[in-house]
């Protein structure tokens, strides 16, 4: 189901082929998007004349306080692509849009090189399996991307409650269509993302809130396992980029006390 800011850009330009026209796409890229993604946001805009808080509430906000903060936006995007990359395996369009990342020479920069540089050499059929083998197998797969399971060595256990508690508290609902769940790797990055973006309206400081008690526990450990995973190949640099990203979200944290 098509979001609203990606209805409204539809509209705007007079139906999908001539949004994916004037954006210089295909048509069919255009038809599989749920929402607009975070790297076609400003050439919609510049197509449609729709602003970017109105296509992507998630990581612009209204211009009564002005475009999101430049890390906060950054932020969100980088919780967004995990959140995309952990819930399903990419579709040919994601995978192109990964195989053309560069960086700089951070650490950061320098992980989403080496995920641009894998995608670029990758299969779709190869990294559909790949996933597969990862997170779902014959019976199960190789991970186990949840906070409760990496916590207790179950799943459904006192974590995903105390997760289920603090969500409420904040208005935040899970969407239909997710049956994973809370605790999903993907779901608490996309929480995240939904978080640093403005998206939740929730108070300041909620995003450290969340991070602080139900992704730092585990997260991390997750990331370095993907890292390390045997069925993992490109996945095995959306490992680096998590751990990477992580770690620079913990430090940040640390310094705000």
């Amino acid at each position: 189901m098509r979001d609203q800011g990606l209805e409204s850009a539809i509209r705007a330009a007079g139906g999908v082929t001539e949004l994916a026209r004037r954006i210089g796409i295909s048509q069919p890229s255009v038809s599989n998007w749920d929402r607009i993604p975070a790297d076609r946001v400003l050439a919609v805009e510049a197509a449609t004349g729709v602003s970017r808080s109105e296509l992507r509430p998630d990581l612009f906000i209204a211009a009564s306080g002005g475009d999101l903060d430049e890390i906060d936006a950054a932020r969100a995007q980088e919780y967004a692509l995990l959140a995309a990359l952990l819930a399903r395996a990419p579709d040919a369009d994601l995978l192109a849009r990964l195989a053309k990342l560069r960086g700089d020479a951070s650490p950061l920069g320098l992980a989403h090189a080496g995920l641009g540089e894998a995608a670029a050499s990758a299969r779709l059929e190869r990294v559909e399996r790949e996933f597969f083998n990862l997170f779902i197998g014959v019976g199960r797969g190789e991970l186990m991307p949840y906070g409760s399971y990496y916590l207790t060595g179950f799943l459904h256990e006192r974590p995903l409650a105390r997760l289920r508690e603090d969500l409420a508290s904040l208005g935040i609902e899970r969407v239909d269509g997710n049956y994973e769940p809370e605790d999903h790797a993907a779901t608490l990055c996309e929480i995240m993302s939904g978080l640093a973006g403005g998206r939740f309206g929730a108070p300041r400081g909620a995003d450290r809130q969340i991070f602080e008690k139900h992704l730092a526990p585990w997260i991390g450990r997750f990331f370095s396992d993907l890292e390390r995973a045997e069925a993992a190949d490109v996945y095995r640099r959306i490992g680096t980029l998590g751990r990477v990203f992580i770690d620079i979200e913990s430090e940040a944290f640390a310094l705000a006390n």
